[in-house]
């Protein structure tokens, strides 16, 4: 830093780093991987996100513009047209996420009144049918068993092999690699939308929404019910969303058949509901 003085950028990054770090050191990863990263998102972000006008972005202008050197440049422009550290389609999660998808949003996979169906396993609008046309190239056993695993679906073995949705939304229990994956897909959509919405202020644009509830006093012993309202609450507004959004996205609107794509773009909704807890001492 040229000036030893904090300014709001470098103390908001400083709260940032605290916690970022701490689940670095808890998983093993030490400073010198850390600033590789660092340099390498610094200069694939300059060369992507700020081309000189009519032309592309030079080495010598990233080493001006990120503080690094031009050796230094060209090795990780070398690295990234190489290995690329783009986001990997069609996760796991990201195809069961799917299947869950269309199973609420697919007419051929609901019932009378609009709800998601019980399935067979096999059959024109079973969960095999289901899983083919949403999951990729996932076998239906093993789009099954991730979703049992999780407990988003039940097997009703009494009833001849149906498969019952219990849960609206995918999420991974117990994969680490899968939750790493989300946390750098919801950090990453955080700060693009704070960086959006500076940007925005100064140019007189519509910012997107995002708010933050925090109260720093509540008594501990309401933590529980606070909890339990939270989330039912916040639930049931993400399926109020996904029962507009959901039928207007592509692969759903199609029916999971692969025709050609319309221009598009990705949507999303988090919340953020933040409690501090004081210390409190009590005489004994």
């Amino acid at each position: 830093m040229s000036d030893h003085t904090p300014g709001p950028l470098h103390s908001a990054l400083y709260r940032i780093l605290r916690p970022l770090v701490r689940l670095l050191l808890r998983n093993g990863v030490p400073f010198g991987d850390f600033a590789e990263l660092a340099r390498r998102a610094y200069i694939e972000t300059a060369l992507k996100d700020f081309p000189e006008r009519g032309r592309k972005m030079t080495d010598s202008r990233a080493a001006v513009l990120t503080g690094l050197t031009r050796k230094e440049v060209k090795r990780q422009r070398e690295i990234l047209s190489g290995q690329p550290l783009e986001p990997r389609q069609n996760r796991q999660g990201n195809r069961a996420s799917r299947v869950v998808a269309g199973w609420v949003h697919d007419p051929r996979f609901q019932d009378a009144v609009g709800h998601p169906a019980v399935l067979t396993l096999d059959g024109s609008a079973g969960f095999a049918e289901l899983v083919r046309l949403y999951s990729g190239d996932m076998t239906p056993r093993a789009v099954l068993d991730e979703l049992l695993r999780v407990g988003v679906v039940a097997w009703k073995a009494e009833e001849g092999g149906m498969v019952e949705l219990r849960k609206r939304a995918y999420v991974p229990a117990g994969d680490d690699s899968e939750m790493l994956h989300i946390f750098g897909e919801d950090v990453s959509d955080l700060v693009a939308t704070i960086d959006y919405n500076l940007v925005s202020a100064r140019q007189g644009r519509q910012p997107l929404f995002q708010r933050t509830l925090t109260y720093d006093n509540i008594p501990a012993e309401v933590i529980q019910e606070w909890r339990t309202l939270a989330g039912r609450q916040s639930q049931q507004l993400l399926e109020q969303l996904d029962g507009w959004l959901g039928p207007r996205d592509q692969d759903v609107s199609r029916n999971g058949e692969k025709t050609p794509l319309e221009p598009s773009v990705q949507a999303s909704v988090s919340s953020t509901l933040k409690i501090r807890f004081r210390a409190v001492r009590t005489r004994g």
